[in-house]
């Protein structure tokens, strides 16, 4: 039974469609795996109940000869600040440790649409403020590879969880590398779109220009299938736009012909063993066609600064809606008004947040707004634009994910700016709206691949020609 979940989506899609399995099994799979593995913490809340209602539809409707899509029946996990109607999103935080919402977010309509079935809310850096499962309300998620180290974060949940084989695929969100750097750790595949390219309706934001819903998988054929089903312009989201379809099928994946920009400033800040994974991997895709080339890309010592300016400046006006009155845990045994909004954000978020909500309090501030937020929006142009001229010579550049491999528990807590400055490797693919994707390689590590916009499926062909070489 163990065996069905261990299988790609693609592939227990396909056995689905064609009555080899039932979804009945493939949900008992499922849960059976998540009891066993409930020590990694993966997941924050399981809706079973309603799994098996989706599952049983979706069952009639396969089974009276329908087509639905090649991942109907396939369990999908979702991160606990993506929206799905009738179940609990906390966002690993104290603070909405209750809230219900009464509409799913669109990419899970879609996806739900498409016959997928939803089996649970999957645990989360707070507010996705993180880069290593540490910082929720409800407890750190565990590595399945080694569990004395960091999954990653901020969609922790998401990679542990797909690299344990409790689920195939699951949803999260990338705002500066939360996607990519857990699916490092874990040894998955993680994939985030293009900006825009998948509806933020019903994401709860973090910082808007930079949020990103993403794909967590064993396979890059997987994240082209769900990124084809969740993609495309939504009127909930005005940043949306309509993509081309990827070829999910895996025949056409290749790297023939393509030119790899390396950026030096990333390879020669990175530790040996990560220098070493990346030179094995380029060499897998010189074998395999491509020609490699190192280059410089000078603006991107900037990354690190503007995007934690932008990013904790967006947060500090996104997060003022949870005050006890109009969203979030309200305190009790409150004097007065100030004093109950004083303690409902106080009690309700973690160090984290309250760190990054002072620090964008900070920079927007009165004499400080020219000098830090309006200077990181310059260096994030100025970024940007480097970034898009390299796409005129190279079809993607190439980099690590995370200078070195994952960190032990409890390292990163004790030195924050240190783990601030490990998400140099992947905030640039935000700076600029990229598509980017993991790709795992061995020993917790991966090569990351960034594309030009909108190019996600010349990306994942790439990607799935790769991972398939340095298995």
């Amino acid at each position: 039974m163990g065996d069905i979940i261990k299988l790609s989506a693609l592939a227990l899609g396909e056995k689905i469609g064609r009555g080899e399995i039932k979804i009945a099994e493939v949900l008992d799979a499922v849960y059976k795996s998540e009891e066993e593995n409930r020590r990694l913490n993966c997941f924050i809340t399981l809706c079973r109940e309603r799994a098996y209602e989706k599952g049983a539809e979706i069952q009639r409707r396969l089974d009276a000869g329908e087509y639905i899509s090649p991942l109907a029946g396939v369990p999908i996990g979702i991160k606990d600040n993506i929206a799905v109607d009738g179940v609990k999103m906390t966002c690993g935080s104290r603070i909405l440790e209750d809230y219900v919402p009464p509409v799913s977010a669109t990419a899970v309509k879609k996806l739900e649409d498409a016959g997928l079935i939803v089996v649970g809310k999957l645990n989360m850096d707070e507010f996705a403020m993180g880069s290593t499962g540490e910082t929720s309300y409800f407890g750190a998620v565990l590595n399945p590879l080694d569990e004395t180290r960091v999954p990653g974060g901020s969609s922790s949940g998401a990679a542990a969880a797909v690299a344990a084989g409790i689920i195939p695929l699951a949803l999260g969100s990338d705002t500066g590398g939360s996607v990519r750097q857990p699916a490092a750790f874990c040894g998955v595949f993680g994939f985030k779109p293009t900006y825009g390219a998948v509806s933020r309706n019903g994401l709860v934001a973090y910082a808007s220009s930079f949020d990103q819903i993403g794909v967590t998988a064993a396979a890059a054929a997987d994240c082209a299938a769900l990124e084809n089903i969740i993609s495309g312009c939504d009127g909930g989201d005005a940043t949306s736009e309509e993509i081309k379809p990827s070829r999910a099928d895996g025949e056409e994946f290749s790297l023939r012909g393509k030119k790899i920009g390396v950026p030096e400033e990333f390879i020669s800040s990175c530790g040996k063993d990560i220098r070493e994974a990346v030179a094995a991997a380029l060499k897998k895709a010189e074998a395999l066609g491509a020609e490699v080339e190192y280059f410089s890309l000078p603006p991107l010592e900037f990354s690190v600064p503007a995007y934690y300016i932008i990013a904790c400046a967006q947060a500090s006006s996104n997060l003022a809606r949870y005050d006890g009155v109009r969203f979030g845990r309200r305190a009790e045994n409150a004097a007065d008004p100030t004093e109950m909004y004083i303690k409902s954000r106080s009690e309700g978020f973690g160090r984290e947040v309250r760190r990054r909500i002072m620090l964008g309090n900070f920079v927007l501030g009165a004499g400080y707004y020219d000098a830090y937020y309006n200077r990181a929006l310059k260096a994030r142009r100025v970024i940007r634009d480097a970034v898009l001229n390299a796409f005129e010579k190279y079809d993607f550049l190439a980099c690590p994910v995370y200078p070195s491999a994952a960190p032990r528990l409890g390292e990163s807590l004790k030195d924050p700016l240190k783990t601030y400055l490990g998400d140099a490797y992947t905030v640039t693919a935000n700076l600029a709206g990229l598509p980017a994707i993991s790709i795992p390689c061995k020993n917790m590590c991966a090569l990351q691949l960034m594309a030009a916009p909108f190019d996600d499926g010349s990306l994942l062909s790439a990607a799935g020609a790769l991972g398939e070489a340095v298995k």
